[in-house]
């Protein structure tokens, strides 16, 4: 198992290799989708991409928290997070080591 990460950048280098657009075109690409699920999450929308998984938001109940520098009791407030669930197929895909089937979501290799 590697410890590598894969990049926006890394996203975008597969976008040119895998549809020979031009750099500038796949980052618009990859930049819309992440500016479009961010979008959706911000109104309230669920996202579902079949064979990959879904985006939703979850709502974070206010609490008591600690400001570990000082100790004094601090008020958390309640918000939204951002939510992923996986779907089958991706669980599967990540379990098997086998790469994705032909005409799946494509697998993003490290660099």
């Amino acid at each position: 198992m590697t410890d590598s990460t894969v990049t926006k950048a890394d996203l975008v280098e597969e976008v040119v290799r895998v549809t020979e657009l031009p750099r500038k075109e796949s980052e618009a690409v990859v930049e819309t989708i992440f500016e479009s699920i961010i979008g959706a999450l911000q109104g309230g929308d669920r996202i579902e991409i079949r064979g990959f998984g879904s985006f939703r938001t979850r709502q974070r109940r206010g609490r008591t928290g600690r400001n570990p520098k000082t100790g004094a009791k601090v008020e958390v407030p309640p918000k939204k997070i951002p939510f992923f669930k996986p779907s089958k197929e991706l669980k599967d895909h990540v379990n098997s080591g086998a790469p994705a089937a032909p005409g799946s979501t494509p697998a993003v290799t490290p660099s």
